[in-house]
């Protein structure tokens, strides 16, 4: 879904722009006014980064007319009147100009505020190849370049330049030129390497078919090697068409993520939001990301703390993609990791036999159908699935029919286990009251199904097989020793908004039309663990009402633990993200819950079974998550309570 709201620029939130201004070729003074416009209508929305195209005070097909002194001081006079036109405003732009130096002509890069330059940074590659000639009339800027340029009796850094902000440390600001990004080694790298963490391309690229794509797939590519964000503004009306049409495609990108887009053949302002506290993590995170040496200017600007209006989409699910095709392309994908990762382990260890509990929920199906998956890659028989159903005090009719169900319909090997008298004479034995519903209660009947299991899978050659998912292991929602415990947990970096959509996958493209019927009412079936008595036969635990949603948790989750965004922005995401569902009262309430539990149940990750990576995300021990078992929450806690 898509949220406004306002967001601090402390939260790492910088609001870009790509323009295409309506041009006339040649026309200095007319493109001049254009620009400004474009400026005034980015100041008014709060951009704090504007750029514009390649040579778009002149043109870009100007072409032998760029060797006429007329043109380069019509758009001298141009250019002072844009730069002059920015005072008062400490909005970054860059505009495309012509510009003469020692005697030859460079396609520059213009990047000024407060009307004032701060540098023009020469571009390095020149096509002249097919429909491109600019090698016939610029020279290419040499790299390392650091010079000054006397422009209207100042001067102005010319060459290789990182622009730092002075009031935001991680913004640091480089720039490129159209066929830069094409070249096999692109100034945004170096620029990158340097610290710069948003990179502009003023581009005049022409349209041909299927161009468009692949330069989608530049730009977004090198936003994600980068890990930088990218704002790719290009040429477009008004520019001749003599011989070639361009269409004034405007992308911003963030680490390989598309954040806004324009449509072709339009002009005017794309505009979004780089989250560059997101990108300073992933480099400070990946320690392939090496910064270097090279010699660049550093340059610095300003930028005045104030909100800023969030456009940028907010995903509240942010594991499952919100395109259909997409969504099921990840089902089918994680579903052929899980069962890939089960099926080495099995011809590791040689068991014969798989051993599964049963319960008629989500989790348990899931890992039953990657149990199946895997089996059929091994060219092995269903029956040596071991399925096992151990109703108890908790069960209802609903789930225990449809653990049965699915187990027949799928052929494995059925048994059903009523496990009341064991955990009755295990009360007894250790003096606990069967009307005292407490967490030995619960824990009691969670353990002696785990030993069953253990025990079958001795009995059996076989191997148990998990079922928990990542966002009870996030929260501890596990009976230690219980089903926490396992020999291969297949579900153990699959969130539970995504279980769900998994199993809705498989229902809808299994092709049996009574293994569909029982996964849908599984799918519809509320999250329980069925540890406390039904009332009148229905479930009377429902897990979310105890932990919270598992939509807002799993949003906790990527956004806290897999960015380390800090609670309160957290929270103003969620708010955006969810404000059509939760209000702010109870999104704060669960957060709240999320980190105790979180920081609380830490014990219960450090001891986890293996279970195969198949997304950003795992609280593995052996993975990507480390953390002390006796850490302690205060900090993140007290930001909470300050909100």
């Amino acid at each position: 879904m898509f949220g406004l709201g306002e967001i601090t620029m402390q939260d790492g939130f910088i609001k870009v722009a790509a323009a295409t201004p309506k041009i006339r070729v040649a026309d200095c003074e007319y493109n001049a006014g254009a620009i400004i416009v474009l400026m005034s209508e980015a100041r008014e929305k709060g951009v704090n980064i504007l750029v514009f195209p390649e040579l778009c005070v002149t043109g870009y097909t100007c072409h032998d007319l760029f060797y006429q002194k007329m043109l380069l001081d019509g758009a001298k006079e141009a250019l002072l009147r844009i730069v002059s036109a920015s005072a008062n405003s400490d909005m970054l732009v860059t505009v495309g100009c012509p510009l003469v130096w020692e005697g030859k002509l460079f396609n520059c890069a213009a990047v000024f505020q407060n009307g004032e330059i701060l540098g023009f940074v020469p571009k390095k590659y020149l096509p002249n190849y097919n429909e491109f000639y600019e090698a016939r009339q610029f020279t290419p800027a040499e790299d390392g370049l650091c010079g000054v340029i006397a422009f209207d009796g100042k001067n102005v850094p010319f060459g290789d330049i990182v622009f730092e902000c002075e009031s935001i440390p991680e913004l640091k600001f480089g720039v490129e030129l159209c066929e830069d990004l094409w070249a096999p080694e692109p100034p945004s790298i170096k620029l990158t390497k340097a610290d710069a963490t948003i990179i502009a391309n003023l581009s005049a690229s022409n349209e041909t078919i299927g161009k468009d794509d692949y330069r989608r797939d530049l730009v977004r590519g090198q936003s994600a090697r980068l890990m930088c964000g990218y704002i790719y503004a290009s040429a477009g009306d008004g520019e001749s068409t003599q011989d070639l049409v361009f269409g004034g495609h405007r992308m911003i990108a963030e680490n390989g993520s598309m954040l806004s887009e324009s449509e072709l053949f339009t002009t005017g302002l794309t505009i979004s939001e780089i989250d560059i506290e997101k990108l300073a993590l992933e480099r400070r995170r990946n320690n392939s990301f090496q910064f270097t040496s090279d010699i660049f200017m550093h340059v610095g600007f300003g930028l005045k703390p104030r909100e800023t209006t969030l456009t940028r989409r907010i995903e509240a699910m942010p594991f499952v993609p919100s395109v259909a095709g997409e969504k099921a392309k990840r089902c089918r994908d994680i579903l052929t990791m899980q069962a890939h990762g089960l099926s080495k382990r099995i011809e590791h260890t040689n068991c014969k036999t798989l051993v599964i509990g049963i319960s008629g929920g989500l989790d348990s199906s899931l890992a039953l159908l990657v149990c199946v998956e895997a089996m059929k890659l091994l060219n092995r028989p269903m029956s040596d699935i071991i399925t096992i159903t151990m109703p108890c005090f908790g069960t209802t009719k609903r789930t225990k029919s449809n653990a049965e169900k699915l187990c027949n319909i799928l052929g494995t090997d059925l048994r059903v286990i009523d496990i009341s008298d064991s955990v009755r004479q295990h009360f007894k034995d250790i003096g606990q009251d069967e009307s005292d519903h407490s967490v030995t209660y619960e824990n009691g009947q969670a353990r002696e199904r785990t030993q069953v299991l253990m025990d079958i899978a001795n009995k059996e050659n076989g191997m148990v097989v998990g079922t928990g998912d990542l966002s009870e292991l996030a929260l501890g929602w596990a009976t230690y020793n219980g089903d926490h415990m396992s020999m291969y947990g297949v579900n153990s970096s699959v969130p539970k908004t995504l279980v769900r959509h998994i199993v809705y996958y498989y229902a809808e493209t299994c092709g049996d039309d009574a293994l569909r019927e029982v996964l849908l009412d599984i799918f519809n079936t509320p999250v329980s663990p069925e540890l406390i008595p039904p009332e009148n036969g229905e479930i009377s635990q429902i897990t979310e009402d105890l932990v919270g949603p598992y939509e807002l948790h799993d949003f906790f989750l990527y956004n806290g633990i897999r960015w380390a965004f800090p609670p309160r922005k957290v929270f103003r995401l969620a708010k955006l993200a969810f404000k059509d569902s939760f209000d702010d009262e109870t999104i704060l309430k669960w957060l709240k819950t999320f980190y105790r539990r979180f920081f609380s149940q830490q014990f219960k990750r450090s001891c986890l079974p293996d279970g195969v990576k198949v997304g950003s995300v795992t609280l593995s021990p052996r993975g990507d998550w480390r953390m002390p078992s006796d850490a302690q929450a205060a900090l993140w806690l007290e930001e909470l309570n300050g909100l």
